[in-house]
């Protein structure tokens, strides 16, 4: 099942993506206010259920697609969590060294954009870059949440495009600068459901700027696994429901080309995984 938030006639919503349709679930269930909220419940398990006795509203083309969890808790990153693109931050001179540990840092939910919402190049760069990544969602709330238990804890998966302001990410040790410019955090189109995803530790990931394949790995490259990054953010905070876990991006960003390539306004990022879709955001100044 594809679930997703938008918003219609300036009403935000939530619901499921039946065929080129939305069946209208934040309508017909209006005390879960958000997506997250019905996350939470016990109605989720109970989705196929509810969507199947709704009829379908509006059509995808006639609506606005929100960020996937719209207001998050939290959305948490890992930091070069592919080796190919370890390697290739490392040729481009950044001294960073493999650790126990996965690295992470922490997005704000006011960062995200919808899917075919525009990127914005801040206004105080020309460095913008893009990080193409899959997205888990935790569906069930849990603290110190071992990996055997890890994927009981996952409501879904979804697509994020890390856009990173390059030269803002460098101004020190920390990197969280450079990753949490308005409008600079793509999520969507739609969170599909774990039985439809088949084994996400094998999704093809793949990345395209202006049709141009800009990176093309698997999830299967990761190097701190989805039940890892489970448990190891689980020690430090709860998980709650409607939290993000990105995963991490593989090699072919921008800086590292050569010459480096940056996104400029005009340019159309795309972000494919395998069995998700596609999600789209076309570049615009500040």
């Amino acid at each position: 099942m594809r679930l997703l938030s938008f918003s219609e006639a300036n009403r935000e919503s939530w619901g499921a993506v039946v065929g080129e349709a939305v069946v209208d679930l934040g309508k017909v269930l209006p005390h879960y206010p958000t997506f997250a909220d019905f996350i939470a419940s016990d109605d989720y398990a109970r989705r196929d259920e509810l969507v199947g006795a709704e009829k379908p509203g509006p059509k995808l083309s006639q609506i606005k697609f929100l960020p996937v969890i719209p207001r998050p808790e939290k959305i948490v990153c890992a930091v070069r969590n592919y080796l190919d693109h370890h390697n290739e931050a490392l040729a481009s001179g950044l001294k960073r060294e493999l650790t126990e540990y996965p690295p992470i840092f922490l997005r704000v939910w006011r960062s995200q954009v919808g899917h075919d919402e525009p990127v914005i190049r801040p206004k105080v760069s020309d460095h913008l870059d893009w990080e193409g990544e899959l997205a888990v969602v935790i569906g069930k709330a849990g603290r110190h949440i071992s990996q055997a238990d890890a994927w009981a804890h996952v409501a879904g998966y979804s697509i994020f495009n890390d856009v990173s302001v390059r030269d803002w990410q460098r101004h020190a040790q920390q990197i969280a600068s450079g990753k949490n410019f308005v409008g600079t955090g793509p999520f969507g189109p739609w969170l599909v459901t774990p039985e439809e995803i088949g084994d996400p530790t094998k999704l093809k990931v793949e990345t395209r700027v202006n049709g141009t394949v800009m990176q093309s790995a698997d999830t299967s490259m990761l190097i701190f696994s989805i039940p890892r990054l489970i448990e190891y953010c689980s020690t430090i905070f709860d998980l709650v429901p409607g939290d993000v876990i990105a995963t991490g991006t593989p090699a072919g960003v921008g800086f590292a080309r050569k010459p480096p390539v940056f996104l400029k306004p005009g340019d159309v990022v795309e972000v494919e995984i395998e069995n998700i879709g596609v999600l789209r955001n076309r570049v615009i100044d500040e």
